[in-house]
């Protein structure tokens, strides 16, 4: 293997990568839809959105969905559509970012943290039932960097005991979990669609579901411009509110937010979700390849599910640190060697949020006691060691490069600054 760059050889990395990495592709598509809906003055409308929607729901195979302002938006909703309030718990991964949980702050309710599995980041499924009570309403499941949490035994557990799954898309556009779309097997599922993500559209939320009662509890919370119309169906006209309890209060904001999604917004996911399938696909080559290269390199696992599933956009994609297998070399100096062959890494992914001090000091509300536990009947604080996988994970894994395309002599460059810091450990030993 070829002298370290580090230690002064030559870096791995010297092709110009050019767009390799450059995200969302956008068009003359893309912004002739813009200035339609820009000329004609409709960005706070909601026709084009309602064609994103009716578009984004299809492509999943789903009868309902809603564009939101924020993909934070859509998951506070889905907690309220779904029951969670004042005293009531939610189950989440404390590895995640902040909005798969802390929207249960603002409906009053707190959060119970499950560890996540080691290999795949995701909510173990394991180590949910035991934290169950009966003020658990919903349990959240994020796909983690793209891949899929085990859907299967998390739904058969909330089936048992009569709880909601709302499924956090938002890194997992279009992935796989054993050949079904993520966000389409829980009860409602909820994607960021923010720019930077698999599917960029700019700034915005999106929720699918089949449940027509959490569709339309969704529309009443905080898109109140639809409480009094109708929605063209394909055979008829019907109102969006049908539910008793809900109708008598239609033309406010029950949750007293607004929460559509910008027109501009809409009109770039239009076009983005018409390429999604094809670009996603030449990202999946291009990130698999990459992990094929390294998959006999010590100390670097792939961040992949088993065929059957898929990473649908690998947004956020990482890799898995062995440090045993490398004799104990900290990940900060492995990472140190790869950038020197001119790969930005870093170790690391979401700090956990168990341990944030807003999670356990932080007196939101005024409440005279923290918010995590100010409408519980227990202290459910979760102190440092109470989920030693979760803790463990921001030094078992770092950042890799996100490919858009697939371009195999470069992306062979980036696989070998990788290569030659796992097989060159020895040298980086202090």
């Amino acid at each position: 293997m070829a002298e370290l760059a580090i230690h002064g050889g030559d870096k791995a990395v010297q092709s110009d990568p050019g767009d390799l990495f450059a995200w969302p592709i956008i068009t003359d598509e893309d912004e002739q839809a813009v200035l339609e809906v820009l000329r004609r003055g409709a960005m706070s409308g909601t026709d084009v959105t309602i064609e994103f929607e009716r578009e984004y729901a299809e492509w999943h195979g789903m009868k309902y969905a809603l564009g939101f302002s924020s993909g934070t938006a859509a998951l506070q909703s889905a907690m309220w559509a779904c029951g969670v309030g004042v005293g009531d718990e939610i189950i989440a991964p404390s590895l995640t970012y902040w909005a798969t949980a802390l929207p249960a702050f603002s409906l009053q309710a707190t959060i119970v943290f499950a560890e996540v599995e080691p290999d795949s980041m995701c909510l173990d499924p394991n180590d949910i039932e035991h934290r169950i009570t009966e003020r658990t309403k919903a349990i959240v499941p994020v796909h983690y960097c793209g891949y899929p949490a085990d859907m299967d035994p998390i739904m058969e557990i909330a089936e048992r005991h009569g709880i909601k799954v709302i499924e956090d898309v938002s890194h997992a556009h279009g992935a796989l979990y054993k050949g079904r779309l993520v966000g389409t097997i829980g009860h409602v599922g909820c994607f960021s669609v923010m720019s930077g993500k698999s599917l960029a559209v700019g700034e915005g939320g999106m929720l699918i579901t089949n449940d027509r009662q959490i569709w339309e509890r969704c529309i009443v919370w905080g898109h109140y411009g639809r409480t009094r119309a109708t929605i063209w169906t394909g055979e008829l006209e019907e109102q969006y509110i049908t539910d008793p309890e809900l109708l008598p209060f239609v033309g406010l904001p029950w949750g007293g937010y607004k929460y559509r999604m910008h027109q501009l917004s809409s009109a770039v996911g239009r076009v983005q979700l018409r390429h999604y399938r094809e670009r996603m696909e030449e990202i999946q080559r291009a990130m698999n390849y990459f992990w094929d290269l390294l998959e006999d390199v010590p100390g670097v696992k792939a961040h992949r599910p088993p065929k059957g599933s898929t990473m649908g956009g690998w947004y956020a994609a990482h890799g898995l640190y062995v440090e045993e297998e490398l004799d104990g070399l900290p990940i900060e100096k492995f990472c140190e060697a790869v950038r020197a062959e001119g790969v930005s890494t870093s170790p690391g992914c979401n700090f956990p949020l168990h341990l944030h001090p807003l999670l356990n000091d932080a007196d939101i509300y005024g409440h005279g006691k923290p918010t995590r536990i100010a409408n519980s009947d227990r202290d459910l604080r979760q102190p440092e060691g109470s989920l030693p996988v979760t803790e463990s994970m921001p030094r078992r894994c770092y950042g890799i490069p996100w490919f858009k395309h697939y371009r195999p002599e470069i992306i062979e460059e980036y696989a070998l600054a990788f290569r030659k810091a796992a097989e060159n450990a020895d040298t980086l030993m202090d």
